[in-house]
């Protein structure tokens, strides 16, 4: 940890000048590729998702910023009601082809991989480098299957507009404000999935992922067949940023995630250094990475506490907390 330390050059306690600065330029985020199962990389359309937002809602970066100021204090002072929340979610299934149609044991199998990846049983949990072994975190956030909701489209592919949560073409979230909603489409423009931050349109609210991506049986295959984009999207649903902050040796408000030069791909090699100042060990392995599934097996305790602080009381999502 003292190794650690040394590489940490980091991040937060922002003023309110410089988190209205930032927010006002962030808003959804949203995972892109080519084909699911032969993509070769992540990558991002999140500018073009923020502009389109930022236009309808010119309110939403004052609305963030609130969020991110309470959350910076709730780091610091709060803790959640025993140490638990449980979400209850609800999987709106929007198909076209069979195979699109996914299955429950499928839906099943993503609901399984967030319970593991958000209370540290996930099985690579043990290959966190011992660099990081001293801030790996077990969140203990559950995730409960409440229902399955499916609709047969006419529609092939589904962009980034969320038209597949109107119910003209798609499914309406069912109760937001305390049910994270999930949807599985077939994504176009090359979309593994993307995320509503807090702060956004309850009637939007929720995780949209690609069918192929979702879960770790059934129509799943490729790097991106282990149900990490979920926990990915999750994180982000929950207030994580990218870990590189979205800018070259950004910040991702987070203190003991080591600053990294921009995203990874791929399975990089450890130790993989960024040139960073203080050119510290990257935390490629972390959920909020690029890296493929397989390389991705980590939350940090600076993140598990971020994620906390929106559900204390006052926090964004309070009303998932018990």
């Amino acid at each position: 940890l003292l190794i650690y330390n040394k590489f940490i050059m980091k991040k937060i306690i922002l003023s309110a000048a410089a988190v209205l600065m930032l927010f006002s330029c962030q808003n959804d985020v949203t995972e892109t590729a080519t084909d699911a199962s032969v993509l070769s990389q992540r990558g991002c359309a999140s500018h073009e998702v923020l502009e389109a937002q930022m236009k309808a809602d010119p309110t939403l970066a004052l609305r963030m910023n609130k969020i991110e100021a309470f959350t910076q204090k709730a780091m610091l002072t709060s803790r959640l009601v025993n140490g638990k929340v449980e979400i209850p979610v609800v999987v709106n299934v929007l198909y076209k082809t069979a195979a699109e149609n996914i299955s429950l044991a499928q839906i099943q199998s993503q609901i399984d991989v967030l319970n593991e990846d958000f209370n540290a049983t996930n099985a690579d949990f043990g290959n966190v480098p011992a660099l990081f072994s001293g801030v790996k975190a077990n969140v203990g956030i559950t995730f409960v299957l409440q229902n399955v909701v499916r609709k047969s489209t006419n529609t092939t592919s589904w962009s980034t507009n969320d038209a597949m949560k109107k119910s003209a073409k798609g499914i309406a979230p069912t109760t937001p404000t305390t049910v994270l909603n999930m949807w599985s489409c077939n994504m176009g423009g090359g979309i593994l999935g993307y995320a509503q931050f807090p702060g956004g349109s309850s009637v939007t609210d929720g995780v949209v992922i690609d069918n192929n991506a979702f879960g770790r049986t059934g129509t799943v295959s490729g790097v991106y067949s282990l149900g990490r984009t979920a926990t990915h999207e999750v994180g982000h649903w929950m207030n994580l940023r990218h870990i590189w902050g979205d800018a070259s040796c950004g910040s991702d408000f987070v203190s003991d995630t080591p600053t990294h030069d921009t995203a990874n791909y791929g399975v990089p090699a450890y130790p993989h250094y960024s040139t960073c100042t203080g050119t510290p060990v990257e935390m490629t392995m972390n959920y909020m990475d690029y890296t493929d599934d397989r390389g991705m097996y980590m939350f940090s305790n600076g993140q598990k506490t971020r994620m906390a602080a929106l559900f204390v009381s006052g926090g964004a999502r309070a009303s998932f907390g018990i």
